[in-house]
């Protein structure tokens, strides 16, 4: 069955893209969910029946797809998961400074706080340090560490040299570089409209409003479903940071992601 790339846009109740909603019908059909709604049309049957699919199938990472009836980058790339499908997986390789920097955030996984949760320890301190940071003395808290690793990495991979701002904020590296080099930034929605446009090597961000945010390195990505390395986080998903650590929860349609920031 010849199969559709991704059409960069979600297909829903009221989509008029005929050629998508009928690949996303016979897709369904072949996994095993045959739909009964009229050639073209995504109505309410058909919506129905992507729900369905989405609660019992996962996404390319093996992740749990949201039911919400919507067929976006993450549930296309579910029903249409075999060779030369059209799936949007970015296997090409990151370039420049952001592929050196991904090889040092990788080597630094494990890296723990100690003692966990005081934001310290023998390399967090020297990723804040590096960063800027001048941390409080003796054994006292130091502090969120997700950029400063991210700095760290460039620094640590361009030996001292490097065009990503020397900064331990998140939403103060998003603002710095969208002021100097707009075409280092690709937005959520851009992202959303263009799954692969997300590249390994990039550098999220995230804006949990009130100033704070969280970032990290993309990893791998596919069709919006992401694998990242990141600095003062945790693998059980608390807020709480512990580490350097991959994982493997990532999307691009996290309500709170900005965008990437891309030193290729």
């Amino acid at each position: 069955m010849p199969v559709l790339q991704f059409p960069n846009k979600v297909i829903k109740i009221g989509s008029d893209d005929d050629a998508a909603i009928n690949a996303i019908a016979q897709g369904l059909a072949a996994k095993g969910y045959p739909s009964g709604s009229p050639a073209g049309v995504f109505d309410s049957k058909l919506k129905s029946l992507v729900k369905l699919y989405q609660s019992q199938n996962s996404d390319t990472f093996g992740r749990p797809l949201i039911a919400d009836g919507e067929v976006g980058s993450l549930t296309w790339g579910s029903i249409f998961s075999s060779p030369g499908s059209g799936v949007p997986v970015v296997n090409v390789p990151p370039t420049g400074e952001a592929a050196a920097a991904l090889g040092v955030a990788i080597s630094q996984i494990g890296v723990l706080e100690q003692p966990l949760g005081s934001n310290r320890g023998p390399m967090v301190d020297d990723y804040q340090r590096v960063a800027g940071l001048t941390l409080p003395p003796g054994n006292a808290p130091g502090f969120f560490w997700c950029m400063a690793f991210v700095y760290w990495c460039f620094h640590k991979a361009g030996n001292g040299q490097t065009s990503f701002p020397r900064t331990a904020g998140c939403l103060d590296a998003w603002n710095r570089v969208k002021k100097s080099s707009t075409r280092r930034i690709l937005t959520r929605s851009d992202a959303l409209t263009n799954p692969s446009a997300v590249k390994p090597g990039m550098v999220f961000i995230l804006d949990h409003g009130g100033g704070a945010g969280h970032t990290g390195f993309v990893h791998q990505s596919a069709g919006g479903a992401l694998k990242t390395v990141e600095g003062n986080t945790n693998p059980t998903g608390s807020s709480n940071g512990l580490g350097v650590f991959e994982l493997n929860r990532r999307k691009i349609i996290d309500p709170s992601l900005k965008g990437f920031l891309d030193f290729s």
